[in-house]
């Protein structure tokens, strides 16, 4: 199982990325997916899950400003970032997890200049 994050950069406050993460070796539509941060110092930080079923949760700090969405054709899963603010800078890691399993993928850095 492997997943690729990608679509981190630099940019400026107020401003807006978006996220992908690619999972190859399970299917997707099963799976709930699951995004993470970890800013400097700090601990790794759960922010957004797109469940099999298809809803969605947040954590306060970004809801409505953050959007995870998933192509179960395609087996990826985005996380649109609007309204950035200098706080969001951090790595950014998505995982999956299917049955007793919990899968990572190596981290993204967003970084929001003020």
């Amino acid at each position: 199982v492997q997943l690729q994050a990608s679509g981190g950069g630099l940019v400026q406050a107020g401003g807006s990325l978006r996220l992908s993460c690619v999972v190859s070796g399970i299917g997707s539509s099963a799976t709930h997916m699951d995004w993470y941060r970890q800013a400097p110092g700090k601990q790794r930080e759960f922010i957004a899950r797109s469940f099999a079923g298809g809803d969605t949760d947040y954590v306060a700090s970004v809801k409505g400003r953050f959007t995870i969405s998933r192509d179960i054709t395609e087996n990826t899963v985005y996380l649109q970032m609007n309204s950035l603010k200098a706080e969001d800078t951090a790595v950014y890691y998505c995982n999956a997890q299917t049955g007793p399993y919990t899968f990572w993928g190596e981290g993204t850095q967003v970084t929001v200049s003020s």
